[in-house]
């Protein structure tokens, strides 16, 4: 018999140990993942076509994907820190006026609309190509591992990072046969070969890995769809007035460039009554316990009233729209005489809180006013409403946010208020540059402290302001965001692959039963993952001494051959072997004297015999 067929090393080898060694390893790592290798990233020859492939290879590798998703993160920086005109415009103006100096530079660099500037687009969608042209090859190569086979068994299963071996006097077929079995119970891929078993396991961190990118592009996808075919618009509601689903029902609009006002959803709704509640004691003391507004919202499919409460964080959803709280106020009602003695307004004016406490301040505007002389003019009125005025405290600011004391600080104004101008005002502020204030006697500017039922007169007969009460307004945002869905599903299965990808090992074992010169059964094991990791020697020590069970060890003979020394005295493991080595001698020498390691029964051996011979007609 030659060197060949008993298995034996003996060192004679025309080609290099070490270069065959890392051959063997490398055939039997190959295809452990679809990641891109190294060669993708030479430098390419000269010329158009290899720039272009270079430049390919270089966009799609994982390297620059994440190069990419960093810096589209680190470019959302500046939309957090600088106003965006999407979000809120009045901010902007105020910003500009602030920062004169800034503004222009910030203009050219976009920075005011950032997620529609050309450098953020240009992040965006080189981060879809990466993503997409690095996911579509590794998707190829992993559906071609999924349907190859595990590698055959190197020849030298000791040069593997994890490896053991042990003498049995049970047959070669019998030992293969009990480690396909216990292979395919847990779970591995099996490749019976002639005198070895190859198997592979942890195919899902490959998949999970791909499922992470894949649920990034989804995520960019339902992002995309979200800002081109988003609407939200606001809209203040004093506490008994409507709402009705229409764009000139908006106080402000935004959408995204390929929405279409005819998708609004055709619905509308009534604030019946705000309620909010605070901490009245203790050091929480203000703090708010409840926002809540009562509605009454109908559909065109039935137009049956509906009640409902809207909360924040708890919006009310009709169809594919989504009506949110936002915030709070007080509305002062008010009714101004004019100089003939008419009434030229009557109602609640709402006013924007200053502070926590909801000291506030506002604006009223008459335009449909006559003076004493009849000659047609306007009115302005600018000042502050105090829920809770503590006037021994000094100071105008009020005292909590709840409407215990309410006053009304105001001073008058009479003149053009430039709403006949064409260009936008904010109704919330007083433009004073086309007025002119009235002056109280000793020529001092009119200003009075006003308590609900209290008036306001205007000098030379201009007129009277009462002061009726309050009522309180709501702030509600109105939505539609589609891909949100998508989005969400999208991360849900973002953190999963991930979690498949870092927790999962790809990795892979061969058993291997030979018969040496002296009558018994060499089993050697090894086991190579994709990166080195404590789990793997640990799950191999524990196949083998349930494989060990199953072929029990037997002691080495003391006059052993080169070959027989070799497999038995030589400790070729590299992690776990020393425990799995004591436990299996420890079966070996109980299974010396069983009926299964030297059979006496001829029944029995028949049987040992016959079972494999079954096994193997079952898989052909």
């Amino acid at each position: 018999m030659s060197d060949t067929d008993t298995g034996r090393d003996t060192g004679v080898d025309r080609t290099d140990p070490g270069e065959q060694a890392r051959s063997e390893e490398e055939t039997a790592g190959a295809q452990l993942s679809t990641a891109p290798g190294e060669d993708r990233l030479r430098v390419p020859s000269l010329g158009p076509l290899g720039w272009a492939r270079w430049f390919w290879r270089q966009l799609t590798s994982m390297r620059v994907a994440l190069i990419l998703l960093f810096l589209l993160s680190l470019a959302a920086v500046p939309g957090s820190l600088v106003p965006q005109n999407q979000v809120d415009v009045v901010k902007v103006e105020d910003f500009q006026k602030r920062h004169e100096t800034l503004t222009p530079l910030y203009e050219k660099l976009q920075l005011f609309d950032v997620y529609g500037s050309v450098w953020f687009s240009a992040i965006y969608i080189l981060l879809f190509v990466s993503l997409a042209g690095c996911i579509v090859p590794r998707s190829w190569q992993f559906v071609g591992q999924l349907r190859g086979r595990p590698p055959k068994a190197p020849r030298r299963l000791d040069r593997m990072p994890a490896s053991t071996s042990w003498h049995t006097d049970a047959p070669p077929e019998r030992v293969l046969e009990q480690a396909r079995t216990l292979l395919r119970g847990r779970r591995f891929r099996v490749e019976p070969g002639s005198d070895s078993v190859a198997a592979e396991k942890g195919y899902l961190r490959e998949a999970g890995n791909l499922a992470f990118h894949v649920a990034l592009i989804v995520m960019l996808l339902a992002f995309a769809a979200g800002q081109l075919w988003k609407s939200e618009g606001g809209k203040l509601i004093v506490q008994g007035d409507g709402f009705s689903n229409t764009l000139t029902q908006y106080d402000d609009f935004k959408s995204g460039s390929l929405y279409d006002p005819e998708d609004l959803d055709h619905f509308g709704f009534r604030l019946d009554k705000f309620t909010a509640t605070f901490e009245e004691s203790g050091p929480s003391k203000g703090t708010a316990r409840t926002f809540r507004a009562d509605v009454s919202y109908w559909t065109d499919s039935d137009g049956k009233e509906h009640r409902a409460p809207i909360e924040v964080n708890h919006p009310l959803q009709v169809g594919d729209t989504k009506v949110y709280l936002l915030s709070r106020g007080f509305a002062p009602i008010v009714r101004v005489t004019d100089g003939q003695g008419d009434v030229a307004y009557r109602g609640p004016v709402p006013f924007i809180p200053q502070d926590n406490n909801q000291t506030s301040s506002g604006v009223i505007k008459v335009t449909d006013y006559r003076n004493a002389k009849g000659f047609k003019d306007q009115l302005g009125f600018q000042g502050f409403f105090v829920p809770d005025f503590a006037p021994n405290t000094g100071t105008m600011f009020s005292q909590s946010p709840t409407a215990r004391n309410p006053v009304l600080f105001l001073t008058a104004y009479r003149g053009d208020l430039g709403l006949n101008a064409g260009s936008p005002q904010n109704v919330y502020q007083l433009d004073t540059k086309n007025l002119k204030q009235f002056k109280a006697k000793g020529g001092k500017p009119l200003a009075k402290q006003i308590a609900p039922g209290g008036t306001m007169k205007l000098p030379n007969g201009a007129g009277t302001l009462k002061f009726e009460g309050y009522k309180k307004w709501a702030s509600f945002q109105i939505s539609q965001q589609p891909g949100k869905g998508w989005a969400l599903g999208g991360a849900v299965a973002a953190v999963i692959g991930l979690a498949a990808s870092l927790f999962i090992q790809r990795r892979r074992v061969w058993v291997r039963a030979r018969t040496t010169e002296d009558g018994r059964t060499l089993v050697e094991m090894a086991g190579l993952g994709r990166s080195e990791s404590t789990r793997l020697p640990e799950e191999l020590g524990d196949l083998a001494q349930r494989l060990a069970e199953r072929a029990p060890l037997v002691p080495a003979p003391s006059d052993t051959s080169e070959d027989t020394t070799e497999g038995t005295s030589k400790d070729t493991s590299r992690s776990s072997d020393s425990d799995g080595d004591s436990d299996g001698d420890r079966n070996g020498t109980e299974g010396g004297t069983s009926e299964e390691a030297t059979p006496q029964d001829p029944a029995e051996t028949d049987d040992t015999q016959d079972k494999p011979t079954q096994g193997e007609g079952a898989r052909r």
